[in-house]
């Protein structure tokens, strides 16, 4: 695909840009009453309100037009046919079918039917969490298990800790579950510190059972398991795999049942549908894992079928481009209020920052425009006292998503109206600031003399006309977290296909691994390091000159 700045729709933009730059949400809303009414949709459980855009009727119809131009329908049937659209791996990227085996009979990749495999995984992964969870899953010692350690990295860890938290209000058993990915030895030393090898099972998640910081928790596990008195011959009672290489895992330890496939069709970091979802079946059930499933399938089939312009995820990456490429907006952040999903927008980061932080269009030209903004964010109320006082006054352009449940799992008092309360007011205060007149009359009011509102008065004018948008469900439940998370997959897949990016390669991790295994052998030898960067050597040197 070729750069989209050339595009009619782009170019109308990038002039429309400059019509809008004096032009206030505010107004917006005063000239029409039913714009709050109209820049609403709905879909799988959630509603979207995007009225709080500096978004105008023109500017989203140049938006669809741009939509459009770049092929959006045809990029969308390509992903869910089961194209091979991550063209620089030549894979089809199908973590789609991971979700929709219940409701279609076949997908055909490469003379497979993938969604054959998905359904065999789904039997696999129930008899598991039902041996566990039931005590039928016994250790070496003849006792149930009461935890269970998953250990990986990237997608392999993200995504099942940020789910397995939101739904922590459906744990379905006495089994605790626990999550380790840093090669920091702390991470797991203090997992472990609490855990019985007798009652503890670990559940390796490695596609590759090669990735080097999954490797090395693996066999700090297998170590510590047999360092308190577990029996090598009996390592299969206290470890599973998922993986595609079955004869590493075997070697390892680990009862070849007992290992579950990974495809090459599915990115890490969309793979939490997959059996990489295994820790949060063992915490929530298979029936609320199935539930999760099905809520992305909602929003999938919403994707897949509804009109561009009424889209939810189509909007919101539209949106999000209109932002990034023409308002040169370099971050994007996402505040969840509600505390169980606080670790969404560290997966969310993942899913998009390796999805479309790229340099190069399809064909491998340069990309003539900015691509993947910077994803953060934090729980509110957390986050106003932190880093909202940035988002109201700072001098760089932050559109926000705003993300709250109507109901809450935990009712105390009126905290939940308090909580609510804070998500409406910090968009609206986003949206209409304060002017100066405002804060003179304010300090006035509060009997601040003449020369006090001259010095204090500008600091509080508060600019507004920042955007955000507003996504509500009723409660957070598996259904819903699912459609959530579905919906930020395909935002992310939504503009990638407009700056004609590939969002499901991810080459720029590859360097600092290989660099890596090449330090590392430094550190550890006494290898001439004469050749390398005078900085690098130091720091080297440094380490080396610590372990004495």
């Amino acid at each position: 695909m070729s750069s989209p700045t050339g595009l009619p729709a782009w170019k109308a933009l990038t002039e429309h840009k400059e019509e809008m730059s004096n032009v206030k949400m505010a107004t917006l809303f005063d000239e029409d009453s039913n714009r709050a009414e109209k820049l609403t949709v709905s879909a799988a459980g959630w509603t979207l309100d995007y009225s709080k855009n500096r978004a105008n009727e023109k500017t989203l119809s140049l938006l669809n037009q741009l939509l459009t131009e770049v092929g959006m329908h045809d990029a969308i049937k390509g992903m869910f046919n089961g194209d091979k659209i991550n063209n620089t791996e030549n894979r089809s990227v199908l973590h789609t079918a991971l979700r929709a085996s219940h409701a279609q009979e076949s997908l055909m990749v490469d003379d497979t039917n993938v969604l054959a495999e998905v359904r065999s995984t789904l039997k696999q992964m129930e008899k598991f969490v039902w041996q566990l969870q039931t005590g039928q899953w016994r250790g070496y010692s003849n006792l149930p298990i009461t935890d269970v350690v998953s250990i990986g990295i990237g997608g392999s860890y993200l995504g099942p800790k940020v789910v397995a938290e939101a739904l922590t209000p459906y744990k379905q058993s006495s089994i605790d579950v626990h999550f380790v990915a840093n090669i920091d030895g702390s991470d797991i030393t203090e997992k472990l510190r609490y855990l019985d090898p007798e009652t503890t099972v670990f559940i390796i998640s490695s596609k590759s059972f090669g990735t080097l910081e999954t490797l090395y928790n693996a066999n700090a596990a297998r170590d510590w398991f047999l360092r308190n008195g577990g029996p090598e011959e009996l390592v299969h009672k206290h470890f599973a795999a998922v993986s595609s290489n079955v004869e590493k895992a075997v070697q390892f330890g680990i009862a070849e049942e007992n290992i579950f496939p990974m495809w090459d069709w599915v990115g890490g970091r969309y793979s939490l549908w997959s059996a990489i979802g295994l820790p949060i079946a063992v915490a929530i059930g298979m029936e609320n894992f199935n539930a999760v499933l099905d809520g992305a399938y909602q929003m999938d089939t919403h994707f897949k079928t509804a009109p561009l312009e009424e889209n939810l995820p189509v909007i919101m990456g539209a949106l999000g481009v209109w932002y990034s490429s023409f308002h040169n907006a370099q971050s994007h952040a996402l505040i969840p209020y509600d505390h169980y999903l606080r670790a969404l927008p560290a997966h969310i980061q993942q899913l998009d920052m390796e999805s479309n932080g790229k340099a190069n269009l399809v064909d491998g030209k340069a990309v003539e425009t900015d691509t993947g903004p910077i994803i953060w964010g934090g729980a509110g109320t957390n986050g106003q006292h932190a880093y909202h006082q940035l988002l109201h006054q700072g001098t760089r352009l932050v559109p926000v998503d705003f993300i709250a449940p109507l109901k809450s799992h935990n009712p105390v008092a009126d905290h939940h109206a308090q909580l609510f309360a804070n998500c409406l007011s910090q968009a609206q205060a986003l949206m209409v600031g304060k002017t100066l007149e405002q804060a003179e009359k304010e300090l006035r009011d509060a009997g601040a003399s003449e020369a006090e509102i001259a010095a204090v008065a500008p600091h509080k004018v508060i600019k507004g006309n920042r955007p955000s948008n507003t996504l509500l469900t009723e409660k957070m439940t598996p259904s819903t977290v699912g459609a959530l998370i579905a919906l930020y997959e395909h935002r992310t897949f939504v503009q990638g296909t407009i700056w004609g990016i590939n969002s499901f390669d991810q080459w720029g991790v590859e360097l600092g691994k290989v660099l890596g295994t090449d330090i590392y052998d430094r550190l550890t030898s006494d290898s001439d390091n004469s050749k390398l960067d005078a900085s690098t050597q130091a720091l080297i040197n440094a380490f080396k000159a610590a372990q004495n």
